[in-house]
C-alpha cells in the first residue's frame, strides 16, 4: 500500500479536474482579450448594417473597457458567500455572456 506501486490520489477518488481558487494573470489576460474580440465582432456586425434582435441585445451590453474588474472576473452567485464567484468556476464560462449582474451586486 505504501510501497513503490502505491495508488495515485485519482485512483483513491480524488478530484480529477482541480480548479484554482483565483484566476492567474495569464487567464485574466485571456479573458480580457476574449471580451475585446467579442466587442470587435459586435462592432463589425453593427457597421455592416444588419438589423436583428440578437444584435440589439448585444449592443446593450457594456464593452470591455467600460466594465469594472470585479465584473470582468467574477459573477453573481446566490449560493456563494458574498454573492460573487470567479468566472472560471462557472461551467462553460468561455462561451457564456457574463457581463451583466443584478443591480446592487
Amino acid at each position: 500500500m505504501f510501497g513503490a506501486f502505491r495508488p495515485t490520489s485519482v485512483n483513491l477518488g480524488g478530484l480529477l479536474w482541480k480548479t484554482p481558487w483565483k484566476l492567474s494573470p495569464t487567464r485574466k489576460a485571456n479573458a480580457r482579450a476574449r471580451l475585446k474580440r467579442v466587442d470587435a465582432v459586435i462592432e463589425t456586425v453593427r457597421a455592416s448594417g444588419i438589423q436583428c434582435t440578437a444584435l440589439d441585445k448585444a449592443l446593450e451590453l457594456p464593452k470591455e473597457h467600460e466594465m469594472d474588474p470585479r465584473d470582468k472576473y467574477t459573477t453573481f452567485s446566490p449560493t456563494s458567500r458574498g454573492y460573487r464567484k470567479g468566472i472560471h468556476k462557472v461551467p462553460k464560462w468561455t462561451r457564456l455572456t457574463l457581463r451583466t449582474n443584478p443591480k446592487g451586486f
